[in-house]
């Protein structure tokens, strides 16, 4: 079920996006040559517990973490642990963070050290598609129009669009209703309606678009270990257009 939030809900979740954007601030110097990802997850959940909020991945179905560190060929939910980052490496950075019982989600990819040429198109233009997704984002449009939007500039520039992966609603809870899939076609799907809040997510690779799951059933990889690169804001329907939630402060 899809919900509308409340004014009182939407000033929560804009608390919790807010953290997760300073939490992005915070944790962008860390990430250089040498660093773990579990010493960056460490710092990441050191930080929200002193912001009064909770690391909501930390515990979800099991999940043992309070950030999702995905390297190079990885495009969602990696575990942090012992793999420390090397030059060229590119990180996405996933976080969810609870505030009084309401969510904020975001993610970014960002390159440590000098990257080569393939690396800083599929980051670019992952964050661009992201963004055509943004620009249908308005009463009376439907999801399929941020879909097919995310899916036209991403394929137009080559980059597979992973479809075993998407966006959500979000809320009370990390996942809700509806579903925000990266490709699809116009007019197609939910219709928004202002105080609905979503995320959009575009996740892309520099190959082809398969995936397959790892063993420890969290870890998604390319199928041909193609790099990847996953963007993500939590998005507010507003009554003319929408207001993101989780902004980025650099």
């Amino acid at each position: 079920m899809i919900t509308i939030k409340s004014e009182r809900e939407i000033e929560l979740m804009r608390h919790a996006g807010h953290l997760v954007s300073e939490m992005h601030q915070f944790i962008k110097p860390y990430i250089k040559e040498g660093i773990t990802t579990k010493e960056l997850d460490s710092l990441c959940e050191k930080f929200i517990l002193n912001h009064d909020a909770v690391p909501t991945c930390k515990g979800f179905e099991g999940f043992p973490a309070a950030l999702c560190t995905s390297v190079n060929e990885v495009v969602v939910h990696g575990i942090p642990g012992g793999r420390k980052l090397k030059n060229g490496d590119i990180i996405t950075v996933d976080v969810v963070i609870g505030y009084k019982g309401y969510q904020g989600d975001a993610a970014w990819t960002y390159a440590v050290g000098e990257i080569d040429e393939d690396k800083k198109y599929l980051m670019e233009h992952t964050e661009k598609s992201l963004y055509e997704g943004l620009k249908m984002v308005k009463p009376g449009n439907h999801i399929g129009d941020i879909s097919h939007a995310v899916q036209e500039y991403a394929e137009s520039h080559h980059l597979g669009v992973v479809r075993e992966l998407c966006g959500h609603g979000i809320g009370k809870d990390m996942h809700e209703d509806p579903e925000v899939p990266n490709f699809g076609l116009p007019n197609t799907g939910p219709k928004l309606k202002p105080g609905m809040v979503i995320c959009i997510e575009p996740m892309l690779t520099f190959g082809k678009r398969n995936v397959y799951l790892a063993e420890d059933e969290w870890t998604v990889y390319t199928q041909d270990l193609s790099p990847a690169a996953h963007y993500e804001h939590t998005v507010l329907v507003t009554e003319d257009g929408y207001e993101v939630l989780t902004p980025r402060l650099d």
